[in-house]
């Protein structure tokens, strides 16, 4: 639980120890920990590295492993911590935002369902400030910590409870405690109607019918209406281009982009935000079974390009095609974001460390950079080259294969394959393959970007 300058008591006061202090106390120099209880004194002592190139990531660092650890009500000081901490490159908004979203992102429950004696102490973690700027900030920030965790309790649900089916009607439920949130689902007959021939390919052999979950927020008509486009594979075993077994680990998440998606517009509702934004979420599994899709089948998508399937376990890109064209030509989308845990090459080029961003919009990309170097979610930009389309095209009886042939660049083909269902709007990809889940659970990754870049 956090609270702001709240009159509960606590057991410890939180304070950040000088050099001084760390060079004068024996304890604290010795300890290798991040921080150090004095119960005497009723104090806790944060040891940061004033000299720590990234100042956020340090506090980062501290704050969790006082958390995880913790065992008492805490009471820490705001405004002292700005003092010691800030600089031009960290100011006291994201030293308060890091803080809380710390807290909260560390202190929120495993998924425990089926896990008995699991339940820990609801600690309370009480913010103290003289600065009365922090208070809708707080408010804010509390918004934003409960989507992002609703988004990793969506991700976290064991896939045999997460089917596309008991998706939509969580979401459409929790959606109805949300003023302002217009909530839609589509299911097998509307996708045929609408021609959504890639989403009904890959959800061919499922026992489950896919689902397309749409949210809709306006808080400001007059704001170009930005559609936030998420993959939503509840499992994905890659069909008949079976994955190995090792590589089904952590399948359960590859509808982490819808969930981020739809997380982000809940949070702007809920914050009563100036947006005029929508999620659309495209729910299926991916498996293998008598009607299962066959590698080089070709199948027309919802806008009229073909595409030739040479390989099921690139499902995501055709599920996000037809996602892409609702957004254009039934949401009317001025532009258009999008999120996906769409390929292992992404791990490779850029590891754990950042989400890759595709895009030929130079001013929507800006946009973004800004709102993740506010977040500090880091995004780093990959190109689009006319040679990556080029590959993507070369099918003698489709107009796009999904499936480049070879392994080069394949983050990078699989954007261009999908740069092609935006219609020649501003359109960027986000590929948070590597990024949306650690240590097998959900992190709700870009939900507090999004909202940066959409609420403002």
């Amino acid at each position: 639980m956090i609270k702001l300058n709240a009159t509960d008591p606590s057991d410890l006061k939180v304070v950040v120890a000088t050099d001084a202090e760390i060079e004068n106390n024996h304890f604290l120099k010795a300890t290798k920990d991040s921080f150090l209880v004095d119960f005497g004194q009723k104090t806790v002592y944060l040891k940061l590295d004033l000299k720590a190139e990234d100042r956020r990531k340090e506090l980062k660092k501290v704050i969790n492993s006082l958390v995880v650890k913790n065992v008492a009500n805490l009471s820490l000081d705001l405004d002292a911590l700005i003092k010691v901490y800030s600089n031009d490159q960290f100011n006291a908004e994201q030293i308060f935002n890091t803080v809380v979203e710390t807290i909260a992102f560390v202190s929120h429950p495993v998924y425990s369902d089926k896990k008995t004696n699991s339940k820990k102490p609801d600690y309370l973690y009480n913010l103290t400030s003289l600065d009365d700027k922090f208070n809708d900030l707080f408010t804010k920030a509390l918004i934003k910590t409960e989507m992002v965790n609703y988004a990793r309790d969506l991700q976290d649900t064991p896939p045999n409870l997460a089917t596309s089916e008991w998706l939509a009607e969580k979401i459409k439920a929790d959606a109805k405690t949300i003023p302002g949130v217009k909530l839609t689902v589509l299911g097998l007959e509307e996708a045929k109607k609408l021609g959504m021939g890639l989403l009904l390919a890959v959800n061919s052999a499922s026992e489950f019918e896919p689902r397309v979950v749409i949210a809709e927020y306006n808080g400001e008509a007059s704001k170009p209406k930005t559609v936030l486009v998420g993959k939503g594979i509840t499992f994905d075993s890659g069909g008949y281009n079976l994955k190995p077994s090792q590589f089904m680990k952590g399948m359960k998440f590859d509808m982490s982009g819808a969930a981020i998606m739809i997380s982000t517009v809940f949070a702007l509702a809920k914050a009563q935000a100036k947006a005029n934004v929508a999620a659309v979420g495209m729910f299926t599994d991916n498996r293998i079974g008598g009607h299962g899709t066959l590698p080089e089948s070709v199948i027309k998508s919802m806008n009229g390009l073909t595409v030739q399937i040479d390989n099921t376990d690139a499902e995501g890109r055709l599920v996000l095609a037809d996602g892409l064209t609702y957004g254009v030509r039934e949401l009317k989308a001025e532009r258009l974001i999008e999120a996906s845990t769409l390929t292992g090459a992404i791990s490779v080029a850029l590891g754990p460390w950042a989400t890759g961003g595709f895009t030929k919009s130079d001013a929507l990309w800006k946009e973004v950079k800004n709102a993740s170097l506010q977040t500090g979610e880091a995004i780093w930009r990959l190109p689009i080259y006319p040679e990556h389309l080029e590959v993507m095209k070369k099918t003698p009886i489709a107009d796009l294969t999904n499936s480049e042939p070879g392994r080069n660049a394949g983050s990078s083909t699989a954007a261009a394959f999908l740069n092609e269902f935006a219609e020649g709007l501003d359109y960027i990809h986000l590929d948070i393959a590597s990024t949306a889940d650690d240590s097998d659970r959900g992190t709700g990754v870009l939900v507090k970007t999004l909202f940066e870049l959409l609420a403002n």
